[in-house]
């Protein structure tokens, strides 16, 4: 399953991702993953997820973003969930881009059996339509 969150910067999109990031560490029987652009979840977030800087490994577009989480998927299969905060920070700031993305993590999540939360900053209404079944908004 994929979820995006979408909202404009300041609809409380964050606080909604650390909510479920903490409920999903509650529930899970496997490991659940943060990914963020700097380190400004560390005290939000439950010390039991892993907390992932994505600055410290150069990742850098969505195509590299797919394989940074395909690889995590690969290399731990106790991974139930992963939320990744400024997605479009990280994948740049081309929407259409959303559409190719969301259908490979869509797959990767069913391979892997992993649950993906995004945050788009960017209003329901400017995401394109193919991959509007994917939010959810704030």
């Amino acid at each position: 399953m994929i979820t995006f969150i979408t909202g404009k910067k300041g609809s409380g999109k964050t606080k909604k991702l650390i909510d479920r990031a903490n409920e999903a560490v509650k529930n899970s029987k496997g490991n659940v993953i943060v990914i963020e652009k700097g380190l400004r979840l560390t005290y939000d977030v439950d010390h039991a997820a892993r907390l992932i800087d994505i600055e410290a490994y150069g990742i850098k577009g969505a195509d590299a973003l797919l394989g940074f989480i395909s690889g995590i998927c690969a290399g731990n299969y106790d991974v139930t969930d992963v939320f990744v905060d400024s997605t479009l920070k990280i994948m740049g700031p081309d929407l259409e881009a959303l559409v190719p993305f969301a259908e490979k993590v869509n797959a990767l999540s069913s391979l892997a059996d992993v649950k993906f939360t995004f945050l788009i900053s960017a209003d329901h209404s400017e995401i394109p339509e193919a991959a509007q079944k994917f939010i959810q908004e704030v």
